[in-house]
């Protein structure tokens, strides 16, 4: 099965929320789906492929229209720390939380939801954003014999990162292929994503 000690490919919340239209969308959104399309077709470099996908409940915490006196895109203090408020958005259910109708879903072996619980935001892949609730996924993919990861989708400065700097906690070489990831660029998010990447060891590629 192994390739290198196992490589998986993990394509990130690529849903129609984010992308042009969306909720909360993300400029050129869109634009990952090539990059994303033709890195899940390429069954000999991976081993498994996972997309995730944000699954809010309607009063989730981390929207703004559930907390009165707050706009979208400032900033409160949640128990586990600084939490940006969204407009709501990938609603479980509903249009803006199906994946892009572009993608190829059909190659992926699992799919990850996140951000389920009202209580608790969720960017990144591994873990809630309290940083100890854990989704599952590294589980599935120490299971797996995973040692390696490759990361594209949205937004490269909100669930990319965490996921790629998680992914480097947790031990695995994380990779970042920039050509296939859109940034919602929030007062320099940015570029303090890719500082933070690379002082956990993440390679940006692209």
């Amino acid at each position: 099965m192994s390739k290198d000690g196992g490589r998986a490919l993990i394509v990130i919340d690529v849903q129609n929320d984010f992308c042009p239209g969306g909720a909360l969308e993300v400029a050129d959104g869109d634009a990952v789906l090539p990059v994303a399309n033709e890195l899940l077709g390429d069954a000999d470099r991976f081993d498994v492929r996972v997309l995730t996908q944000d699954w809010h409940p309607v009063d989730h915490m981390s929207f703004a229209v559930n907390n009165p006196g707050h706009e979208p895109y400032s900033v409160i203090e949640a128990p586990y720390g600084p939490q940006v408020l969204w407009p709501t958005h990938c609603v479980q259910g509903s249009p803006g939380a199906a994946f892009h109708p572009d993608m190829a879903t059909d190659r992926a072996d699992m799919i990850v939801r996140k951000g389920f619980r009202p209580s608790v935001d969720s960017y990144s892949a591994f873990f809630e954003n309290d940083q100890v609730t854990p989704t599952g996924l590294d589980g599935y993919l120490r299971a797996r014999g995973v040692e390696s990861l490759v990361m594209v989708g949205l937004a490269t400065d909100f669930c990319v990162r965490w996921s790629a700097v998680d992914g480097a906690k947790l031990g695995y070489d994380v990779t970042v292929a920039i050509d296939g990831c859109r940034a919602i660029d929030l007062d320099g998010s940015l570029d303090q994503a890719m500082t933070e990447m690379a002082s956990a060891g993440v390679t940006v590629t692209g």
